[in-house]
């Protein structure tokens, strides 16, 4: 192979971000994003999926961006659903700061809870989290029944999510739990309709990780 090419990440991060802007462009000239910490966001989910549909279905509720960040940097702690969205979430930049992070979706407490009460493992998982004396910030990629319970535990009185990262992909339920996040008084990151995934889920949160100094 004769021809170049970049080999230097940040080069190649900074060409790829100057690139969605490009493409935004073309896609809407007049496009304006609300506020610095939402570009930085909804670049990081086009960045991660190449889907360009998230300028428009990746919807903010309440104060999310404020909540995720107080988590973030007052020893607060991040529940995912599933260990692949943990796995992409930035360990080295949470620990530096002393953010905390769980995913019980492996725990043999939690089998036992699912199989006992004839529920998800991911409904069992939220379940556990709510017992953790901590600032919550709940990150789902894939189980509609953990935003389901989310939600359910939050009107009963029984759960405090700081924020939630509601993002599950999929057909059955994924857009209608969605919604329903969306529609509730929780604030959510939301990514309206059938797309999603765990990997836009850790996305999500490394891109308010990595700008905690904008609003």
């Amino acid at each position: 192979m004769t021809e170049k090419y970049i080999t230097i990440p940040n080069k190649i991060t900074e060409k790829s971000f100057q690139m969605i802007q490009d493409e935004i462009d073309k896609i809407d000239p007049d496009y304006q994003f609300k506020s610095p910490i939402e570009e930085a966001i909804i670049k990081r989910a086009i960045h991660t999926t190449a889907d360009f549909d998230y300028l428009k279905n990746l919807k903010f509720s309440g104060d999310v961006i404020e909540k995720m960040q107080h988590v973030l940097t007052h020893h607060g702690t991040i529940f995912t659903d599933t260990t692949m969205a943990l796995s992409g979430i930035n360990k080295r930049k949470l620990n530096a700061i002393g953010c905390h992070y769980h995913c019980y979706i492996s725990e043999p407490e939690t089998f036992k809870i699912a199989e006992d009460r004839k529920i998800t493992r991911s409904m069992a998982a939220i379940e556990m989290a709510a017992e953790a004396d901590t600032e919550k910030l709940f990150v789902v990629g894939n189980a509609p029944t953990a935003l389901y319970k989310i939600i359910e535990m939050t009107k009963a009185g029984k759960l405090d999510p700081a924020a939630v990262v509601g993002v599950p992909v999929g057909f059955v339920e994924a857009a209608e739990s969605k919604q329903a996040l969306y529609d509730s008084k929780i604030p959510a990151i939301v990514a309206l309709g059938r797309k999603g995934g765990s990997n836009l889920a850790a996305a999500l949160v490394n891109a308010v990780l990595y700008n905690l100094d904008l609003k």
